[in-house]
C-alpha cells in the first residue's frame, strides 16, 4: 500500500513537471518565438503567400504546432545559429535575441523529440562487399583478403599498425591504389570474385541501409560467391586458421566430432548462440554427406559455404520489438553494432559472451570493450573505411591536372594523387591510434608525407626525389607552417576540388560545407551556365570577380553566402595545393572573409582560427558523420539530444577522439532500436 501511495505520488510530480513545462514553452513561444520569426523571417517564410523553401512560418501559431515538426525546429536551430538567416540583405538578429531564441528552439526540439520518443528506424539491410570480405578473413581466420577491394585506397605493408602501442610509427611503409587501374595489388584468394561495388549515399557512407538491399539475383551471386571461395585452392591449411580444428578430419570421425566444431564456427558466422535446432539439421546434413562418401573436409567446406551465404549471415538487422516505440537492443544486437562500427565484422568470442552474460549494456562494460578494440589491429578497418569516404577522397580518382602546366605531376603511368590521398589518410590513423585532439583534423603540427610529396609542397616536384609507384615510405614530418597541416589544406583536397586548370572555389566551398560542417548545400539550379574558361573580356579578373557576375541570380545569393566564403578562404592554393600570392594574370590573390558573420579573416592561418574558434560546432559535425556510419542510416532531428551530449562530454575530454567514439557508442542512438517507421529525414 505504502509503495502504491508513494509510486501515484511519483506520478503526479512527473506529470506536474511535464505540465510546467509545456506550459514554459508556450509562454516563451508567444513571449520570444514567435515575434522574433514573425518580425525577422516572415517576409520570406508566410507573408504575401510566400514560402521560401516551402516553409510558412505563420502557420505556427502555437508552441504545441510547431513541437510537431522537430525537422523544422531543427533547420530553423541550424540556420539561426550559423547566421544563414536572416540574409545578409535583411537586417541582423540582435545577438541577446538570437542567443535566446536558439535556447528557445532547442528546448522545444528536446520536448518534442523526448515526447514522440522516436528514433529514425535502421533498415534491414545487407553487408557491404568490405563488411563481407572482412566477415569472411575473421570467421575462418584467413591471413589474406578473400577477393580484391578497390574502394580500400591505402594498403598497409610491414603490419605498422599497432594501436596496442598507442603510437604510429615514425616511419611507414603503405601501397596506394593505382590510379587508373581497377584494382589493389595485394594477396587474396584465387579463383574468388566480389560482387558490385556498393553504392554511397550522396552525403553518407556505403554502408547505409537505403542502398543494400538483397535481392533474389544478388542472394544467387553470394551463393556462388560462397561456391568459389570454399572451391579456392588457396583456402587450405596454409591460409585458414581455424583448419586443423574444423576442416580437417579427425581420426575416427564421428556425429559428435561435427556438431562440436560447427556449434562455434556457427555461433560466430550467425552473431548469436546458434540454436539447437539450426546446428542439428546442419549437422544432419554434414553427417549424412560423410556416410555418403563425401571426403569429411568437403563436407565441412559445404556446411561454411552454406553459412556465410545464409540470410543471417549476410543480413544485419535489430531484432524484432514490443510495440511500435523505441527500446534497448539485445546484448546481442548491440555487439553486433559495436563490431560493424569499429571493426567492420562480426563480434568476437569476446563481445559474444559478454553479450551472453547480459552484461554488455552496462556503461561501464560498454567503454572496457571500447578500449580493447580500440586497440586492436582490426581498428584499421575503421580507418580504411570512414575517413577516406568522409573526406570524400574517391574524388582525387578523376582528378587529372593539365600536364602542361604541371608536368611534375605526372610520373611514368601514375599520379602525384596516389601519394597525396595517403597524407590525410595517415594523419587521421595517427589521430585515432594516439588518442589526440579532433581538432587535429583542422590544424596539426605533424603529417605523413612521402619523399614525393614532401617536394611537391617545397617547390612543385621540381627537386627531383625518388618515386616507387605501389609501396610507398612515408614518414612522420613535423610543420612549423600553419599554411599547413590538417586535412583542410592537404594537397589531396586542394587538388580533387580543383579543375584541370584552375580551382573552384565553389566545389571547395560546398566540400568545406558538407565535410568539415556537416551541412551540405542544396543543389545548383539545372540552368546556371558554367564559368567560360579562356575569355579575354574577363582575364583581367580575378576569380572571386568573375563569380560575382556568375552568381547574381537571386536564386543562387542564399547558398553562395554560405559556400563562397568557405572556398575563397582556400584561394592560394592551386589546382594541385602548391602555394601562390598572385594569379597567372598577376592579380594578387584575395582571400579575406567572414565565417557564420562574425569571424573575420584574411588569411587562411586566420580561417583556421575562426573555425577553431567553432571547435563545438565541427566536434558536432563530425560527430555526426561518425554516428551515421555507426548507425548505418541518416541522422535526423531526434538524434538531436544525443549530439548534444556527445559534443559537451567530448569537449569536457580536450577533444579527444576516443573519447568521442565512446560518447557515440554510449548515446541513445547508438544503444537504441526503433519500432516505428522511418520519420521524415532530416536536410
Amino acid at each position: 500500500m505504502i509503495r502504491n501511495r508513494t509510486t501515484s505520488r511519483m506520478w503526479i510530480v512527473v506529470v506536474a513537471l511535464a505540465t510546467t513545462c509545456v506550459t514554459a514553452l508556450a509562454d516563451a513561444f508567444d513571449e520570444l518565438v514567435r515575434p522574433a520569426l514573425q518580425k525577422h523571417c516572415t517576409k520570406c517564410h508566410g507573408k504575401n503567400g510566400k514560402a521560401k523553401g516551402g516553409v510558412n512560418l505563420l502557420e505556427l501559431g502555437s508552441s504545441e504546432l510547431l513541437r510537431r515538426k522537430p525537422e523544422l525546429i531543427q533547420d530553423l536551430a541550424d540556420v539561426i545559429d550559423a547566421r544563414e538567416m536572416p540574409p545578409e540583405t535583411e537586417p541582423p538578429l540582435p545577438g541577446a535575441t538570437r542567443e535566446h531564441l536558439l535556447a528557445e528552439l532547442k528546448k522545444l526540439l528536446h520536448s518534442s523529440v523526448s515526447e514522440s520518443a522516436i528514433l529514425a528506424h535502421t533498415p534491414i539491410r545487407r553487408m557491404n562487399r568490405f563488411q563481407y570480405n572482412n566477415a569472411v578473413q575473421d570467421l575462418f581466420d584467413i591471413q589474406i583478403d578473400v577477393f580484391a577491394l578497390p574502394e580500400r585506397m591505402m594498403r598497409e605493408h610491414g603490419r605498422y599498425f599497432d594501436p596496442v602501442t598507442g603510437k604510429l610509427p615514425d616511419k611507414v611503409k603503405v601501397g596506394s591504389r593505382p590510379l587508373g587501374k581497377s584494382q589493389l595489388i595485394g594477396k587474396r584468394l584465387a579463383g574468388v570474385n566480389p560482387f558490385p561495388q556498393d553504392l554511397r549515399a550522396e552525403h553518407g557512407f556505403d554502408n547505409r541501409g537505403d542502398h543494400l538491399s538483397l535481392s533474389p539475383l544478388l542472394l544467387e551471386s553470394f551463393f556462388r560467391l560462397s561456391q568459389s571461395i570454399m572451391s579456392s585452392h588457396d583456402f587450405n591449411s596454409r591460409t585458414v586458421g581455424i583448419w586443423k580444428e574444423f576442416f580437417e578430419a579427425p581420426e575416427y570421425p564421428m556425429k559428435e566430432h561435427v556438431q562440436e566444431r560447427l556449434r562455434p564456427l556457427l555461433t560466430r558466422a550467425f552473431r548469436r548462440p546458434v540454436e539447437e535446432k539450426m546446428l542439428s539439421r546442419y549437422a544432419t546434413q554434414v553427417w549424412s554427406q560423410i556416410q555418403d562418401g563425401t571426403d569429411f573436409t568437403d563436407a565441412m567446406k559445404g556446411a561454411a559455404a552454406a553459412a556465410i551465404c545464409s540470410p543471417r549471415f549476410l543480413y544485419l538487422r535489430d531484432g524484432a520489438g514490443n510495440g511500435d516505440g523505441v527500446e534497448a537492443l539485445t546484448d546481442i544486437e548491440l555487439a553486433s553494432r559495436l563490431s560493424f562500427f569499429l571493426w567492420g565484422s562480426g563480434p568476437d568470442d569476446d563481445l559474444i559472451e559478454m553479450a551472453r552474460q547480459k552484461r554488455l549494456h552496462e556503461p561501464a562494460m560498454l567503454e572496457e570493450q571500447v578500449d580493447r578494440m580500440l586497440r586492436d589491429r582490426k581498428l584499421k578497418r575503421f580507418c580504411d573505411s570512414f575517413p577516406s569516404q568522409w573526406l570524400q577522397l574517391e574524388r582525387i580518382i578523376a582528378s587529372v591536372p593539365d600536364p602542361k602546366r604541371y608536368p611534375q605531376f605526372y610520373f611514368a603511368k601514375y599520379r602525384l594523387s596516389m601519394h597525396m590521398m595517403l597524407e590525410p589518410l595517415l594523419l587521421f590513423e595517427a589521430i585515432l591510434v594516439e588518442n589526440r585532439s579532433i581538432l587535429e583534423l583542422i590544424d596539426s603540427d605533424i603529417t605523413y608525407r612521402s619523399e614525393a610529396l614532401d617536394a611537391w609542397y617545397k617547390d612543385q616536384g621540381k627537386t627531383k626525389s625518388r618515386v616507387r609507384p605501389t609501396v610507398v615510405d612515408f614518414a612522420r614530418t613535423q610543420l612549423t607552417d600553419r599554411r599547413q597541416g590538417g586535412v583542410i589544406t592537404s594537397a589531396a583536397v586542394m587538388t580533387m576540388t580543383s579543375s584541370s586548370v584552375r580551382t573552384q572555389p565553389i566545389t571547395r566551398g560546398a566540400w568545406m560545407a558538407s565535410v568539415i560542417f556537416n551541412n551540405p548545400p542544396e543543389p545548383p539550379p539545372a540552368d546556371v551556365p558554367p564559368l567560360v574558361e579562356n575569355d579575354k573580356d574577363t582575364a583581367h579578373l580575378t576569380i572571386r570577380e568573375k563569380l560575382a557576375i556568375h552568381r547574381k541570380r537571386a536564386d543562387c545569393a542564399g547558398c553562395h553566402v554560405k559556400i563562397d566564403p568557405l572556398g575563397f578562404a582556400l584561394e592560394n592554393y592551386d589546382p594541385t595545393g602548391f602555394w601562390r600570392e598572385k594569379y597567372d594574370n598577376d592579380r594578387p590573390v584575395d582571400v579575406s572573409g567572414e565565417l557564420f558573420r562574425k569571424h573575420k579573416f584574411t588569411s587562411i592561418v586566420e580561417f583556421k582560427d575562426a573555425i577553431l574558434a567553432e571547435k563545438d560546432r565541427f566536434t558536432r559535425a563530425f560527430a555526426k558523420h561518425v554516428l551515421a556510419f555507426a548507425l548505418g542510416r541518416e541522422i535526423t532531428a531526434a538524434d538531436s539530444p544525443a549530439l548534444q551530449k556527445i559534443t559537451e562530454e567530448t569537449r569536457k575530454a580536450g577533444y579527444k577522439m576516443h573519447a568521442l567514439i565512446k560518447q557515440i557508442v554510449l548515446s541513445k542512438p547508438f544503444r537504441l532500436k526503433s519500432n516505428a517507421g522511418k520519420p521524415e529525414s532530416s536536410h
